[in-house]
């Protein structure tokens, strides 16, 4: 018998823990309001779910879904997740694996023989751990005047472009350079093995069993979807629409919700989809040929956060911004997707997952680049222009000519339409394109015969004089 002294005892405690439990609870979601402070009535803005031990403890959202029609986020609104995409994809092949209908280390080859064949192993690993060496297909469409979301690019589009490069950005698995290619290839592969489309394997095998009822492909950008969030860009004071007009997926694409993607998380902990090997699999950083280790997995980051290990991926496509991630000891997620370019998504992500790790992480140090990352294009410098002959050159691989010419700054090239753009020196024979790099190669003689140009996914694409 607990005597009645004692149990009036026992009932104040206990609400004074509830309480102190409840204040604990404001404050901290004062605390992330206080991150999305800027998203208002008059804006755009973002959505953010928190779970900790499986279960949610934050979704929210904040901004406008339409500026048009005067529609707020919700936390269930659907957003586009960029590159936080890939791991579905990813685990679409893993899927297939697991039944044994392909082998990661099987050739892109045996199931694209589109792709031309470089003379060297390529492989379904390769692709989905961006060690492939693969161009990237949306920068070769840049390179051609048709930058991503400016056409409706299709997976057709993608075949045709890759289908052209005569050459890798290097031998696969040597270095690590992110390319989208990869992830829109394995989306094809996936249609091919199952007889299915990419889409349709996703939602029995993926999106059904979790219970993603808000989750699907952006595989047809005039469909109507409810409740999704229109993209935006930051413009002159202003907002302007910014949406991903085009029908590629499986490298981004992916219509979701942060609740949607807090279930998706805790698949790695309570596997609905997939088991133990399965998840141990895409978890797995990968390895160059001579074995020495990087840090991307299967559509996964596995690095640290201040100490604290974490699995994590961002995203970003047209307008839209995200961020995902796990903090596996501490059984915490954070899923931030935002619906305006200046949506700082991975930053506020880490800003609410520090809230929720204080007292485990380590002090702020700056992080070392990615293991072996590719080199970005040099920087320019704006200096005086070595004349060079003008003359137009053509690539096969990109479909298009450029025209060096005297320009009204010095030293430019045109492409058709009507873009002119300035070289800026660098050294002899190279100069700077924007973000790209241009070097002019000559004969024995001394006569300009071809232009590399280097982006920072696409290496050494040459242009063949043509007058």
């Amino acid at each position: 018998m607990i005597r009645p002294a004692v149990a009036i005892t026992l009932a104040i405690l206990t609400v004074g823990i509830v309480s102190a439990q409840q204040r604990s609870s404001q404050v901290e979601e004062a605390k992330v309001d206080a991150v999305f402070a800027r998203w208002t009535a008059e804006t755009p803005g973002c959505a953010v779910g928190v779970s900790k031990d499986g279960k949610p403890i934050v979704q929210k959202a904040y901004g406008m879904a339409d500026l048009e029609h005067d529609v707020p986020n919700r936390a269930d609104t659907i957003f586009e997740a960029g590159s936080v995409s890939k791991q579905f994809t990813a685990a679409a092949v893993l899927l297939l694996a697991q039944d044994g209908k392909l082998s990661l280390d099987d050739s892109v080859r045996k199931h694209v023989p589109e792709l031309p064949d470089y003379g060297a192993p390529l492989t379904i690993r390769h692709m989905l751990q961006h060690t492939s060496g693969l161009r990237d297909w949306g920068e070769v469409a840049a390179i051609a005047g048709w930058p991503r979301t400016s056409r409706v690019h299709t997976h057709e589009h993608v075949l045709d472009i890759l289908s052209r490069q005569k050459a890798l950005n290097f031998p696969s698995g040597t270095q690590y350079s992110y390319s989208n290619s990869g992830y829109n290839l394995a989306a094809i592969i996936v249609s091919r093995v199952s007889g299915k489309s990419f889409a349709e394997f996703s939602r029995e095998r993926i999106f059904a069993p979790l219970g993603l009822t808000r989750t699907s492909w952006r595989d047809d950008h005039t469909r109507i979807v409810k409740g999704r969030a229109i993209a935006y860009a930051a413009s002159d004071g202003s907002f302007r629409i910014d949406m991903p007009f085009e029908n590629v997926h499986g490298n981004g694409g992916l219509l979701t919700t942060v609740g949607d993607l807090l279930k998706w998380n805790e698949n790695f902990v309570t596997p609905k989809v997939g088991d133990g090997e399965f998840l141990k699999i895409q978890q797995q950083p990968g390895h160059f040929n001579d074995g020495k280790p990087h840090t991307y997995a299967m559509g996964l980051v596995v690095n640290e956060h201040r100490g604290v290990a974490q699995v994590a991926h961002s995203g970003s496509t047209a307008g839209y911004r995200a961020h995902l991630t796990r903090f596996p000891a501490e059984r915490l997620s954070v899923a931030v997707l935002c619906n305006v370019s200046s949506g700082a998504a991975t930053q506020y992500a880490m800003t609410i997952s520090e809230m929720y790790l204080e007292g485990k992480l380590q002090p702020a140090t700056t992080k070392p680049a990615a293991t072996r990352q590719a080199s970005a294009p040099a920087a320019s410098t704006p200096e005086s222009v070595q004349d060079l002959p003008s003359g137009r050159f053509y690539s096969d691989e990109a479909e298009v000519t450029y025209e060096v010419i005297q320009g009204t700054e010095g030293l430019a090239i045109r492409r058709r339409p009507g873009t002119e753009t300035r070289l800026r020196k660098i050294s002899a024979d190279e100069y700077g394109l924007g973000g790209n790099t241009v070097r002019f190669i000559r004969d024995a003689s001394g006569a300009v015969t071809e232009m590399s140009l280097k982006g920072l996914r696409v290496f050494d694409l040459r242009f063949k004089r043509i007058d």
